[in-house]
This record gives C-alpha cells, sequence and structure tokens, in this order.
C-alpha cells in the first residue's frame, strides 16, 4: 500500500503573488477613490450655492436689497466655507471656498452671482473647465 501524503493550502510564493496584485490594484485604485469623494463633495458646495441663490430671490422679494448670509441664513457645508460678497439692491456674488482636505480640489472656489452666472476660480479657468466643475 502506498500513502502519498497530500498537503493542502498555499506556498509562500502564491501568497506573496497574491499580496502584490491586490498592493498594485490598491495605488491604481486609491487616486479614483479619491477624486470621487471630491467630487460628490463638490456637489454639496454647488448646491449650497444654489439655496444661497433662492434665499436671495426671496428676500430681495420682501426688501430693497439682496441680503447677507446673517439674514438670508448659512447653508452648511463641511468642507466649504459659503460667502455672500457686497450686497447691494441689484447685485451679489456667493462663493463657495474649498477647506481642509477640500483645499486640494482642482476646481477650487465656486461662485454664482445674481443672473446665475457661474464661475469656478481654479488654476484652469477657462468655460470648458467651468462647465466641467458645474456639470453643466
Amino acid at each position: 500500500m502506498s500513502t502519498l501524503k497530500h498537503n493542502a493550502g498555499f506556498t509562500l510564493i502564491e501568497l506573496m503573488i497574491v499580496i502584490a496584485i491586490v498592493g498594485i490594484l490598491a495605488t491604481i485604485a486609491y487616486p479614483s477613490y479619491t477624486e470621487q469623494i471630491k467630487k460628490g463633495r463638490r456637489s454639496d458646495a454647488k448646491s449650497a450655492l444654489l439655496n444661497v441663490q433662492m434665499a436671495e430671490e426671496k428676500y430681495r422679494t420682501n426688501n430693497t436689497s439682496y441680503g447677507t448670509l446673517a439674514q438670508i441664513g448659512t447653508p452648511a457645508t463641511n468642507y466649504y466655507t459659503i460667502a455672500v460678497s457686497s450686497p447691494t439692491a441689484t447685485s451679489y456674488t456667493a462663493t463657495a471656498a474649498p477647506t481642509g482636505t477640500q483645499a486640494d480640489d482642482k476646481c477650487g472656489t465656486f461662485a454664482i452671482n445674481q443672473d446665475g452666472k457661474t464661475t469656478s476660480a481654479s488654476i484652469q479657468t477657462s468655460a470648458a473647465k467651468v462647465q466641467e466643475c458645474w456639470g453643466k
């Protein structure tokens, strides 16, 4: 009677190859993951600015000028600082400046004015870049 010893399991080489493959996949996937996180945070900033725009128009219907953030209410966002600069009887500009981990975002500061004109103060401020950042 012959007795064959059958070893079950993986060799060290096989495990090292699997670990190397997982490491390579992780280094490829991580930048895409962080970009998607930043993209989601950008949508929060754009939403906050559109809420400011609606609040400004509502405030303007009852008053003679556009209001400050204190007068219209401050929208909440964790990764952007919302501001309204120089509200007058005919104009305002609302901005969302990135803060914290969002500060190095490629789209930079978002802005919208009383006419609904959108801008993005990033390194590349071309119309195509603004459209890409605002998702239009």
